[in-house]
């Protein structure tokens, strides 16, 4: 496991949660307090994610979910080494848009593939390199499709049962890890999602304050 002083912090949730606008909105006002941010998105942060991105999310090539979990695992490598590390090292708030759970809960518990084998690969793959804390945007099914225009890629395009399965698979492993994940109800207003998630990452970047995360 790397020797870190910064903070990971990674968004996860169904779709339609506003995880990427969440994500966003979060890092700026992180940087408004002072502190150093890196906003990455997995995949789509690095050369690789970007080819990745394309042909997970928006080609109608056809995977099957093992296909689909080892190329995200792949991409996800190299958004490690190149982007998150080194930053890490340097003390800085990372937040990651999407990370190793949505593998876990999209490949495994929505797709079929045994979820602690899947758990155990990607993390090994990553080098130990998790989240200190990981904020579960949690929405039912029917409001986060609502909340979609139309289906803009692969997994959006899944069906209903299948999106189902994803919630509850993030809700099992908030359960499962209490002290890594916190649940925010991103059905309620935007403001009330804010400020539960931003009170939840200020609490962890304080407990983190020993190995780094300082303002400057």
């Amino acid at each position: 496991m790397v020797r870190r002083r910064g903070c990971l912090i990674t968004l996860e949730g169904p779709e339609g949660s506003g995880k990427s606008t969440h994500s966003r909105w979060l890092a700026s006002r992180l940087r408004r307090a002072g502190y150093r941010v890196t906003l990455v998105n997995d995949p789509g942060s690095t050369r690789l994610g970007q080819s990745l991105r394309r042909l997970l999310l928006h080609t109608q090539v056809s995977l099957s979910p093992l296909a689909e979990a080892l190329l995200f695992i792949g991409g996800r490598v190299e958004l490690v080494q190149q982007r998150i590390v080194p930053v890490l090292t340097q003390g800085h708030v990372v937040i990651c848009d999407r990370f190793h759970d949505a593998t876990v809960v999209y490949q495994g518990f929505g797709g079929g593939v045994d979820v602690r084998w899947l758990d155990r690969l990607g993390r090994q793959a990553i080098g130990g390199v998790m989240p200190s804390l990981t904020v579960l945007l949690d929405v039912p099914t029917k409001i986060g499709f609502g909340r979609l225009r139309r289906a803009h890629d692969r997994m959006e395009q899944k069906a209903a049962t299948f999106h189902r399965r994803v919630r509850r698979g993030y809700l099992t492993l908030a359960r499962q890890q209490p002290r890594r994940f916190v649940i925010v109800d991103a059905s309620q207003p935007m403001g009330h999602v804010r400020r539960n998630m931003e009170s939840a990452v200020l609490s962890a970047i304080k407990r983190s304050n020993s190995q780094g995360c300082s303002a400057t």
